[in-house]
């Protein structure tokens, strides 16, 4: 009768150790999946800061741009910021090199 129940723990925690992988694998097939999709925001809001970069200088101004692109004055400013960021990083890698 010991055995036998010595046996059925055993089985019991293989099926534990089975779902507790199944669970990990699931959780970093998920972080995968938002790590990806963050690192394409981040390309896209690098796209999207340039371009309203740009507006600026079309535009004239930050108001002007601000009006044009239907964007609060906030955000043209938040974007410029990462503009200039995404330029001193590129132009710091340029000196690296």
């Amino acid at each position: 009768m010991i055995l036998v129940m010595s046996v059925q723990s055993s089985d019991k925690a293989l099926s534990r150790k089975q779902r507790l992988q199944e669970k990990q694998r699931r959780q970093l097939a998920v972080v995968d999946t938002v790590d990806k999709a963050e690192a394409k925001v981040r390309k896209a809001e690098v796209e999207l800061a340039g371009a309203v970069a740009e507006a600026v200088q079309v535009f004239g101004d930050e108001q002007s741009a601000s009006e044009g692109l239907d964007m609060p004055v906030e955000a043209i400013r938040r974007f410029l910021g990462m503009a200039r960021e995404e330029t001193a990083g590129s132009d710091a890698d340029a000196a690296a090199s």
